[in-house]
């Protein structure tokens, strides 16, 4: 691999030098004033880019997965019903964490592929009566599959069943990438991770909680430690952890939240769109097909790109690593060996994808695929050439 080549996976992303250097920062006393300077800022700006005016931010040293575990072990106690569709790696992966906990997860099976079956969960939870069900969960972009769900539809659906239920979506590889409104959705725990919209290295799980979140926190008894939101609430009053921060990560995560707000999120989602339009160009001109079902659930952070019956998807992958030194996402579980992925989010611009675009392409004509050589790169380039100047002039 070549650290000059930019990485075209859905996370970690790549990594401004600003912010590389943001992280890079000398020792300092953590349990002084002075880490408040870093703290505190960067917690009101998660918020600022969770479109929220009262969750309150965690942030642990950690990962997406620990943000799971923090959103579950704080709010429910062992036996609790959770509703969630399993529509993906991710999802799956989440699903398998409850039932470690010793929860009784409720399971709606969906194509993957496909997105959250809103109109599913309507019908679970209208027909749970006696509210036994005390959580649902959400991913919002699937990464696996590269698809994203509605979940302002999710939010109708417990609306409608005048469920009272608790809504905790995974966020790690849309926040800080695609509109998010943690408010406006009714969102009771949101999840992200440093490593993806945030263009972070890996290493700080970020967590938003509405107050009807943190009033579960009282009642919930599974066993959490590290995770515990009232020891972190107790360190944070005193301008400090109940441990060891990542003093760095969280310097960067400043830095990063401020980078965002300057371009301005609307601009924010509006290239990770572009960028996204014009894989998806490209994909159309190679004549292949992505795993989302339709457009209605195309991610603009990742693409999951099929390859034809009988071709070794991975090995796009591979041979991208080894000849040009550049790293694309292989299939998990259910569509492994079926698609690759490309990971459009971050730290990215319109030429940075084309070089990935590019890549992909020479991969796939060195394997022996039926691509004409630059047909997705001259989609891409057509796309492109389009609509990105409008608003990159408005984001600088």
């Amino acid at each position: 691999m070549s650290f000059q080549n930019p990485v075209f996976i859905p996370g970690p992303t790549n990594i401004p030098e600003s912010l590389r250097k943001a992280c890079d920062m000398p020792t300092i006393d953590h349990r002084s004033p002075l880490f408040g300077q870093i703290l505190h800022p960067a917690r009101a700006g998660v918020q600022k880019i969770l479109k929220s005016d009262s969750a309150e931010v965690f942030i642990f040293p950690s990962t997406g997965t620990g943000g799971w575990e923090t959103a579950l072990t704080n709010t429910l106690s062992a036996g609790d019903k959770v509703l969630a569709a399993r529509n993906g790696m991710f999802s799956h992966r989440w699903i398998d964490m409850c039932q470690r906990h010793g929860l009784n997860v409720e399971v709606v099976e969906t194509p993957w592929g496909e997105g959250l079956p809103a109109d599913r969960y309507e019908e679970f939870l209208t027909a749970d009566t006696s509210h036994e069900i005390k959580v649902v969960l959400a991913t919002h972009n699937e990464t696996a599959t590269g698809v994203k769900s509605d979940i302002a539809a999710v939010r109708k659906a417990l609306n409608a069943a005048q469920h009272p239920a608790l809504l905790f979506v995974d966020g790690v590889s849309s926040i800080a990438s695609m509109d998010f409104r943690f408010d406006e959705w009714g969102v009771d725990v949101a999840v992200t991770g440093s490593q993806k919209g945030f263009m972070l290295p890996a290493g700080l799980a970020i967590v938003g909680f509405s107050q009807k979140a943190m009033e579960a926190t009282k009642t919930g008894t599974l066993p959490r430690t590290f995770f515990d939101v009232h020891d972190m609430a107790k360190g944070y009053a005193n301008n400090a952890y109940p441990y060891t921060p990542a003093v760095g990560l969280m310097n960067g995560l400043n830095q990063a939240c401020d980078m965002l707000l300057n371009e301005g999120l609307e601009n924010v989602f509006a290239r990770h769109h572009r960028i996204a339009e014009g894989v998806r160009a490209a994909v159309g001109a190679w004549g292949l097909e992505l795993c989302a079902a339709d457009p209605t659930v195309y991610s603009d952070t990742v693409s999951a790109i099929r390859t034809p019956s009988g071709f070794n998807a991975t090995d796009i992958v591979t041979h991208a690593a080894e000849k040009y030194g550049v790293a694309f996402g292989v299939g998990l579980g259910e569509v492994a060996g079926k698609v690759f992925r490309i990971g459009h989010l971050g730290s990215l611009t319109d030429v940075m994808a084309l070089s990935g675009i590019a890549t992909a392409e020479m991969c796939m004509v060195d394997l022996g695929l039926n691509i004409q050589l630059g047909s997705g790169v001259a989609a891409a380039q057509e796309y492109y050439r389009g609509h990105s100047a409008a608003v990159q002039k408005d984001a600088a």
